[in-house]
């Protein structure tokens, strides 16, 4: 017979349909599994509490297969996101053929705060959402036009970022003027 779920996966459960996001319990772990659709890709979302520790973890995933000839530029590419991050890491599940985005956080209550829950999700959506159009970018081009493609340039690259909700999805450059592509 299964242990009933922990306090601290209970508050996650709750943060959950206070978003109106279902969710379903893994049976006999302390883990939650969702599925958000975002703007450019279907995530497949685990949420692990840790009771032992007050921690939770909220592991973002969808499919990634990349030819052996863009392996090593898409693990380039996660790594220089990475750098970037002040939260959270991308991976790269070679079994599997996942990619992965994974944010931690340690809370001084056994009920979890249902803002930092929900702050936790949003930020493994939206971060796995904003490299999967860089990635694509990358795996659609020619493996023998590779090392022409500036992987730091292609991180900059905003006309490919999803809209962020309330805001406009065009946003006119400075002085009014329209870049041309």
């Amino acid at each position: 017979m299964n242990s009933p779920p922990s306090l601290q996966l209970q508050s996650v459960a709750q943060a959950f349909g206070q978003q109106g996001w279902h969710c379903e319990t893994v049976e006999g772990r302390e883990v939650l599994e969702a599925h958000f659709e975002a703007h450019h890709t279907h995530i497949h979302l685990h949420a692990q509490a840790f009771p032992e520790l007050n921690a939770l973890s909220i592991v973002a995933e969808c499919p990634l297969a990349p030819e052996p000839t863009h392996l090593a530029p898409a693990a380039e590419l996660l790594m220089r996101a990475n750098k970037q991050l002040t939260l959270g890491s991308f991976e790269l599940d070679f079994d599997r053929q996942q990619l992965v985005f994974r944010i931690t956080n340690l809370f001084d209550r056994e009920r979890f705060d249902a803002d930092i829950v929900s702050s936790m999700v949003h930020c493994a959506i939206a971060e796995l959402d904003r490299i999967v159009p860089l990635l694509g970018t990358l795996l659609n081009t020619p493996a023998d036009l590779l090392a022409d493609l500036s992987l730091p340039l292609l991180l900059e690259r905003e006309d490919l970022l999803p809209p962020v909700p309330g805001e406009s999805e065009t946003r006119p450059l400075e002085g009014g003027w329209e870049e041309e592509l």
